[in-house]
């Protein structure tokens, strides 16, 4: 079974490096036509997988593993490496490989759209002095982009937990504790909404006046590495994502780790996500110093 798994797995990795437009796989011709479409180039694809759970029941098994993807990208006379770990599940008859598909983490984004965890205005605080340390920031993005602090709880949807971890890390002092609905903080097995709901976040971003502040620009161009840039897959006004600037490629374009489906160095407008829709809206926010 794991020879077949493997077998499976390096055919999706010659797809892309072949550049098969007319691959059956949906997602693979996306992130092809993302990179297209940049005037990049998928110069290597490498896969290492990992089984992970095995269930047997009568004449059927399925195999949980995840693949971690690694692309070396040329774009111009840049290269750089973007990686994202997948979850997939392999359905076997009688030990013969029938079905592996991809379980897209970033469905499960859209299923928490019901999560009403709006911020009520800013609290009459003080001003928090502080200066952002950018490189802190991604550093600590970096570091964690496939794991995850055992200091901090773990959500199922953990984007926006991750990218408060890498904001607190570049110095942006929490506040607002204990009360859920203002301020921007996590304490124990407790936390804002702001710290780790998505639409919460970006409320905060765009409306706080201590400590943690933002400036929204108008173009991903203005970003700078340890930024935010807030998505709104559907476009109706509920932002459901959250990714930080680690890197930039060869058009001085932003590149963007996330967690929940986990990813390093990724083009930031997300049009290979299986949650991407035409009727996409973003926010872009450069973090201010408070000084």
């Amino acid at each position: 079974m794991k020879d077949q798994i493997k077998a499976h797995v390096k055919w999706q990795v010659e797809a892309y490096v072949k550049s098969k437009k007319d691959h059956e796989n949906e997602n693979i011709i996306k992130k092809i036509e993302s990179f297209q479409n940049r005037n990049a180039e998928i110069v290597k694809v490498m896969a290492n997988t990992t089984i992970t759970d095995r269930k047997q029941e009568d004449d059927h098994t399925y195999v949980h593993y995840d693949v971690h993807m690694q692309y070396l990208i040329k774009q111009k006379d840049k290269l750089y490496m973007e990686e994202k770990l997948e979850h997939h599940l392999a359905s076997f008859y009688k030990d013969k490989l029938y079905e592996s598909r991809e379980i897209n983490q970033e469905d499960i984004i859209l299923n928490q759209r019901q999560i009403e965890a709006e911020l009520e205005g800013n609290d009459d605080m003080p001003r928090i002095s502080y200066r952002y340390d950018r490189l802190k920031a991604v550093q600590y993005a970096e570091k964690w982009w496939n794991s995850y602090n055992p200091a901090y709880k773990k959500f199922e949807v953990d984007c926006t937990n991750y990218i408060s971890q890498c904001l607190h890390a570049g110095g942006a002092p929490m506040r607002g504790y204990p009360n859920k609905s203002k301020g921007w903080w996590m304490r124990s097995n407790n936390w804002s909404y702001s710290w780790s709901v998505a639409n919460s976040l970006r409320i905060y971003l765009a409306s706080s006046t201590a400590g943690l502040q933002a400036r929204e620009v108008g173009s991903p161009h203005e970003l700078m590495l340890g930024d935010v840039i807030c998505y709104d897959f559907q476009g109706d006004g509920r932002f459901d994502h959250n990714t930080i600037v680690t890197g930039k490629d060869a058009l001085g374009m932003p590149l963007v780790n996330a967690h929940t489906s986990n990813s390093r160095m990724r083009y930031w407008a997300y049009e290979d996500s299986t949650a991407y829709t035409p009727n996409i809206q973003y926010k872009f926010f450069t973090i201010v110093d408070n000084p």
